[in-house]
């Protein structure tokens, strides 16, 4: 069973940050990884040819591993989701008449490119929403289903909805999407790291995760997954590094028409950044002891009361087999007011986000079962 981890990060003392779906706090061990990158900068001799390729080699190791992708050299290095997520746009064949379909009120993100895309070519993007009720993630779930059909050429979601925690059930989907000949695009930020996500399982044509959430690393860096459909892309840029034989400095004025094996014709140039990569694996790795599956536990274990009593109260939280337990949406009773308990909660030092109309609550294991109370007395007091 996991304990509290707060010893392993630099939080002060006073203050409860339930907030990392905003952005995560640093591991001291991922501060002191990137502060020995800085350092190295000083000193260009002590970084040699090979450093560009080893270390990010070791990011994709680790990544593949946390997501059960078993050839490495289908994770790419990318500077953000909305990268990641135009490549895939790029790549997508998709006609007049066809349709893109997406969740309501998802990250924009993952909402931007497939709006640009169904309008260049004449297709359709259907937004799928949901009801502000009981059985919310439910129907979601039934009508993303009843939405894909022969004309879909794509569904883009997330694995939990961004502003609530919403889990949409991929497995199902992913079924309905190879019936159709649909790909499934998926944005992890908001999940990977913290709930587990099996590639093989849920078989996703390509999986786009921002670091600096749930994977714990730091801002303009992440990850991605792209399966075989992609194999004989157009990535967004042609950079040197991504060519076949880059590792020969010499000779990187013999073009080269091929790319690198697998997806690695995708990743952003100047991947093997000297800071940010050493940093994004100590935080991996540290993920990776933890387990998602055991951060879901404790996030479980730790919010089991506070979420009870708030529920008493008369406030509404989505029935947990539809929803995740390190991120979930809390809306107020009928006669709450909103402008009140934001002001509450930042005079009790209490940090959430405000998305929609869910107070949106993100603990993980820095977190304790008293800060989780504290929270549900603060709301209910209001």
């Amino acid at each position: 069973m996991l304990s509290n981890q707060r010893s392993k990060f630099s939080l002060p003392a006073t203050g409860i940050y339930l907030n990392g779906a905003y952005m995560s706090p640093l591991l001291k061990s991922v501060e002191k990884a990137g502060l020995k990158g800085m350092l190295r900068k000083r000193n260009p001799f002590s970084i040699t040819p090979s450093d560009f390729f080893t270390e990010t080699e070791k990011l994709r190791n680790e990544f593949a591993r946390l997501i059960n992708v078993k050839q490495s050299n289908r994770i790419v290095i990318i500077p953000s989701v909305s990268y990641g997520i135009a490549t895939v746009a790029k790549n997508l064949k998709i006609s007049a008449g066809e349709n893109v379909v997406v969740a309501a009120e998802q990250f924009p993100s993952n909402y931007y490119s497939w709006k640009e895309l169904v309008h260049e070519r004449g297709g359709e993007l259907k937004v799928v929403s949901s009801v502000q009720s009981q059985g919310r993630g439910k129907i979601w779930n039934e009508r993303i289903l009843e939405s894909i059909n022969s004309k879909t050429r794509l569904v883009a979601l997330g694995h939990v909805h961004w502003a609530d925690g919403t889990l949409f059930q991929l497995t199902e989907i992913r079924k309905r999407t190879k019936e159709v000949g649909a790909l499934l695009v998926i944005d992890g930020t908001q999940s990977v790291g913290a709930l587990p996500f099996d590639v093989q399982k849920i078989q996703p044509d390509a999986l786009i995760c921002g670091g600096y959430k749930w994977l714990m690393g730091p801002y303009s860096i992440g990850l991605a997954y792209y399966g075989e459909y992609f194999d004989k892309g157009k990535p967004l840029e042609e950079n040197w590094i991504n060519r076949k034989d880059s590792e020969d400095f010499s000779s990187l004025v013999i073009y080269q028409d091929d790319y690198q094996s697998g997806a690695l014709r995708y990743e952003v140039g100047e991947h093997s950044n000297f800071i940010a990569v050493p940093m994004m694996l100590a935080a991996i790795q540290q993920i990776s002891k933890w387990k998602p599956a055991n951060i879901q536990t404790y996030c479980e274990k730790i919010s089991k009361k506070a979420l009870a009593q708030l529920t008493d109260a008369g406030f509404w939280i989505e029935d947990s087999a539809y929803r995740a337990h390190h991120l979930f949406g809390i809306r107020l009773p009928n006669n709450g007011n909103r402008e009140k308990v934001v002001e509450t909660l930042k005079k009790n030092k209490i940090a959430v986000s405000f998305r929609g109309d869910a107070i949106r609550v993100a603990p993980h294991v820095y977190n304790s079962e008293a800060e989780m109370n504290k929270l549900a007395l603060v709301l209910t007091k209001v």
